[in-house]
């Protein structure tokens, strides 16, 4: 993923001039297909072709654990730090989460090895064509059948079919929710409470089999960020302990295993002050002619009244258009924003209108969504500050 130039850009930001992420050679989605496919999984793909193969893999996901974030920490996180060139198979390279870069979003991909437009939770909060009402995908609510809402089998079930000894460590508290089991379904469930506990397990799971493929957890770190932000003494705390729970994994590897060590995505904090933080609840022009307002503060989605449709993207894009990339849903899809292709029963989950932050602001929503408009810290976008993920190795 190239990084943009900030300084050249027109204005309004052209929709072409976003960064799109690596779908097919260097995303989260490819991940799992790589390894399923080095361990003959029949029907994966290697589209990571810079990984090797290995007969047992675990893939450690630390939520909000951005490149860029972890580049410019190494001191909290020494262990993580010295495994920096081994990223992406050695070239030293990021992967890219996807659009957007959200959890929901980004263990959907990890888990099914689908872009968000096949899987279909592209946000955090998207419009059910069924019912016309918004469906948070992170937290499952209003409920809707699962199977119903990613009828696609996922990586896990496809290789415990095929004998792959597969399981997923976590905290109890994710073994049977909506997400799980859309996404990270297929061979065992454990649920440990402490971060030890799910390292040494991860490492019991990984020699259980003579191929094995062993996903682990963390989600403490996005927590510190969001509540006080990535430069407060809560998130380098948590820094520092994921470094050794990193460590800790790393020295107990079985024979033959590769450790992946990834994220969901990045993140940035965003100034407290009415230039950053720009409140739909009170603004008469970005309401006009809208419907529903979804996604989260830095990737919205916007549904507007039946015939609104133009009038919305209009007006998005003459008040916004200097700070995010606002693009019609047909414009969002054409430039691969969710993927190379679009289901149709993911189609209309997308916005009409879908803005997608370039500089440190938000599109809040104080009455609507309290709770997150009072976030610090913030993801979902295109930037590399959001997009780019470690893909970090330890090979036993």
């Amino acid at each position: 993923m190239a990084l943009p130039t900030w300084d050249q850009h027109p204005e309004p930001l052209a929709v072409g001039s976003a960064p799109v992420p690596e779908y097919g050679t260097g995303s989260l989605a490819d991940l799992l297909p790589t390894l399923a496919a080095g361990m003959e999984v029949p029907g994966r793909t290697a589209g990571i072709r810079e990984l090797a193969a290995a007969d047992r893999a675990c893939v450690f996901l630390i939520d909000g654990l951005g490149w860029l974030q972890l580049n410019a920490h190494p001191d909290d996180a020494p262990f993580l730090a010295s495994l920096l060139p081994s990223s992406r198979g050695g070239t030293g390279r990021p992967i890219t989460a996807g659009y957007p870069a959200t959890t929901a979003t980004s263990l959907a991909c990890v888990g099914t090895g689908l872009p968000p437009g096949a899987h279909g939770l592209p946000g955090y909060t998207v419009r059910n064509p069924e019912t016309g009402e918004l469906m948070n995908q992170l937290r499952w609510q209003p409920w809707t059948s699962p199977r119903a809402w990613q009828p696609y089998p996922t990586v896990f079930q496809l290789a415990d079919a095929a004998g792959v000894h597969t399981a997923q460590v976590s905290s109890p508290a994710f073994e049977n929710t909506p997400l799980t089991k859309v996404a990270l379904s297929g061979g065992t469930f454990h649920g440990r409470l402490t971060g030890e506990d799910r390292m040494d397990l991860a490492a019991e799971q990984l020699a259980a089999g003579d191929r094995s493929l062993v996903y682990t957890y963390y989600s403490e770190l996005d927590g510190a960020g969001h509540r006080f932000g990535i430069d407060s003494d809560a998130w380098h705390g948590q820094l520092m302990y994921v470094d050794r729970l990193v460590q800790r994994l790393a020295e107990q590897l079985p024979p033959r295993t590769a450790l992946y060590v990834t994220a969901d995505h990045g993140m940035i904090d965003v100034p407290f002050d009415e230039r950053h933080r720009i409140d739909f609840d009170q603004d008469w022009e970005l309401r006009a002619g809208v419907a529903l307002l979804g996604g989260e503060g830095r990737a919205r989605h916007v549904y507007a009244l039946p015939g609104a449709e133009n009038d919305v993207l209009t007006c998005w894009r003459e008040v916004l258009g200097e700070q995010f990339w606002v693009a019609s849903r047909d414009e969002a899809i054409a430039a691969g924003w969710f993927g190379p292709h679009v289901d149709e029963r993911v189609y209309a989950r997308i916005g009409d209108v879908v803005a997608a932050a370039r500089d440190d602001v938000l599109i809040i929503a104080s009455e609507r969504e309290p709770k997150e408009s009072a976030m610090v810290g913030n993801h979902g976008s295109l930037t590399p500050a959001e997009q780019l993920v470690p893909l970090l190795e330890v090979r036993t």
